[in-house]
């Protein structure tokens, strides 16, 4: 099996960290340092995004496994495990059938439950750079505007641009993605009793307070707190309240 790419910071217990759909490490760059002062944090790129391996196979439990390869290759027996979004679902789903590897959950704003499929104009503005290179990140940037509107998640999508000798391409494996990504809207969750930490982003609606009973069923030592004056990506929009949260749960 093919290992997944990740970047190592600090020494100390294992933290692993998992990006969201179409994301990648550097996206965890500076919380990854910021942590690396208390634990041996993994940046972890999933298959399909990043600089990891390509495979036609998406689903979370192929994730699962590339999960449990790592842990093995690099002899991890007890891990610490946050995910965002995506990742989160991942997280959930690799603490509910490996329990014993999964000290403490982190999940940044998700829930355990199915969402409907929101990632189609995403998708077709990126198979539009998939199969007509861009010439420049410029172009890229224009080319994408007529899918996705919005500046911000623009930039955040662009990040998996990258040059080759022919112009520029994507890291993210746009084909196969664009075919699964109903598999990353639905929910394999059982139940996890380890102590776990829910982050909800103030201004967004991936966790609603109608979800709260459910994630406490699933994960009945768990805390729902609110990250203020942040949208779907706590930890970009409001890294000071995200870390804070964080180091209170973690004891650093």
């Amino acid at each position: 099996m093919s290992l997944l790419h990740s970047q190592i910071l600090g020494i100390g217990k294992p933290l692993l960290v998992l990006h969201g759909f179409l994301g990648m490490t550097n996206n965890w760059l500076t919380m990854g340092k910021l942590w690396a002062a208390h634990f041996e944090v993994h940046l972890i790129d999933l298959r399909n995004h990043g600089r990891s391996f390509h495979s036609d196979s998406f689903s979370y439990n192929h994730m699962a496994e590339d999960l449990i390869a790592y842990c093995k290759h690099h002899q991890l027996a007890s891990v610490i495990l946050l995910g965002h979004s995506m990742g989160g679902k991942l997280a959930m789903h690799f603490a509910t059938t490996n329990a014993a590897k999964v000290e403490r959950l982190i999940i940044a704003d998700i829930a355990p439950k199915d969402y409907p499929l929101n990632h189609d104009h995403i998708l077709e503005g990126l198979m539009d750079l998939h199969t007509h290179t861009p010439e420049s990140r410029g172009d890229a940037n224009q080319r994408l505007s007529r899918f996705v509107s919005d500046e911000g998640i623009r930039l955040f999508l662009l990040k998996n641009l990258y040059r080759t000798d022919d112009g520029f391409a994507l890291r993210v494996n746009v084909p196969v993605l664009k075919a699964k990504a109903k598999e990353v809207m639905t929910s394999t969750v059982a139940c996890y009793d380890g102590p776990t930490l829910f982050l909800a982003g103030e201004h967004s609606d991936y966790i609603l307070p109608e979800d709260y009973d459910q994630i406490t069923q699933f994960f009945p030592k768990s805390s729902i707190k609110t990250i203020p004056k942040a949208g779907h990506w706590p930890h970009a929009e409001n890294p000071v309240a995200f870390a804070a949260e964080v180091a209170n749960f973690l004891g650093i």
